[in-house]
């Protein structure tokens, strides 16, 4: 008898193990171990000290940058009508350097969530967000820090191996102590913004383009970083930039003519036409016609977004942005209106390969033999 109570009593000590293992492996199935982990973010290193940091050059053109430039040595930094608050660098090689780490490191991070879409109308809490392949972003996304100031967001655009970012009329919106600069956006190959208010540092494996709009966080680029018509605030500057109302109003632009092709060694010309209008969904429509007739770049695409993003002293249209796809790629226009009989209207050009890449930079430049037209 007593041997079959000892054999009951261990028997019943053994089943209640099993059902406390069990129990735990059951809660361990229902809450995912990464769940438990926060999103820890990369160090940057000396990188952190730049608000922009391009591997070969930086270009600015009407932009503001609070905060340090810096390129690797042999790069260049090229300001038109620019302001840079900090210093410039080139030769932040060692700053550089530790980007590409940080950029490295990212690339192991592990994914909690597969997104799709536009992001538009979301709010995300903190954590590690990836897009497999291009992202394409419109509209507002909220970043919620539930409270947490230190709450970090990480986002991988390309995490399958390749893919760019590009938004167009995206704003990003912090919310509950939510900050900018705990932010981050790995990048496969280019980033473009355009119109956009954004938050964030961007570290892209290719090169960041931006126009338009403002940018509270660090551009940090393997290629070049080119800002027109930007307002830029460094993490390390302690300056943030308010953001500006996406309004598409009424404003319908018109125009044709030709302007210097920008190789600044030849006095070839290019010639465009254009119409761009907001349609009633909130989006835009028209063509834009484009020809180097140097190189033989011909851009032939449909308009479908358009930004008012500077006025006059009166609240009248100074300058309008409008962008849109062609069969090779993307490009982004702004114009400027100065009235009858247009010989100082302005036109400026950038045209993107679907891969990224920059085909044509124009500076906004002052067109001739044509016109360009605001209308309401």
């Amino acid at each position: 008898m007593k041997n079959l109570m000892v054999r009951t009593h261990t028997l019943t000590m053994l089943t209640a193990r099993l059902v406390a293992i069990v129990s735990f492996a059951a809660l361990l199935s229902v809450v995912p171990f990464h769940a438990a982990l926060a999103a820890v973010a990369p160090n940057l290193g000396a990188a952190g000290s730049f608000a922009v940091l391009g591997g070969p050059a930086v270009t600015l053109t009407d932009s503001v940058v609070n905060g340090n430039v810096g390129v690797i040595t042999g790069g260049a930094i090229t300001q038109t009508r620019s302001t840079i608050t900090g210093s410039t660098d080139l030769a932040a090689d060692g700053a550089y350097d530790d980007f590409v780490n940080a950029y490295a490191d990212l690339t192991q991070e592990l994914c909690d969530r597969i997104l799709t879409g536009t992001l538009s109308g979301m709010t995300l809490t903190p954590g590690v967000y990836c897009f497999p392949a291009a992202a394409t972003l419109t509209g507002q996304l909220t970043l919620d820090a539930q409270g947490d100031p230190n709450a970090v967001w990480i986002f991988k655009i390309g995490s399958g191996g390749t893919g760019a970012l590009t938004g167009t009329g995206f704003s990003v919106v912090m919310a509950n102590d939510g900050q900018p600069c705990n932010v981050y956006w790995w990048v496969a190959q280019a980033a473009t913004m355009t119109a956009s208010n954004f938050q964030g540092t961007i570290l892209a494996g290719a090169a960041i383009t931006v126009t338009g709009g403002t940018f509270n966080g660090d551009a940090l680029a393997k290629a070049a970083v080119t800002l027109t018509g930007t307002n830029v605030a460094g993490c390390s500057s302690g300056v943030t930039v308010p953001p500006i109302p996406n309004n598409y109003g009424s404003i319908k632009v018109t125009g044709g003519g030709q302007i210097p092709v920008p190789d600044p060694n030849s006095t070839g010309r290019a010639t465009f036409g254009f119409n761009a209008q907001p349609d009633k969904s909130g989006g835009a429509k028209g063509n834009f016609n484009y020809v180097n007739h140097v190189t033989g770049l011909h851009v032939n695409g449909t308009v479908n977004n358009i930004v008012v993003i500077a006025i006059n002293p009166d609240g009248s249209s100074k300058t309008v942005l409008f962008s849109g796809t062609w069969e090779g790629g993307s490009f982004i226009v702004t114009v400027e209106d100065h009235g009858e009989p247009g010989r100082t209207d302005e036109l400026g050009i950038t045209v993107t390969t679907a891969a990224g890449v920059l085909a044509e930079v124009r500076s906004q430049r002052v067109i001739s033999r044509g016109n360009i037209q605001f209308h309401k």
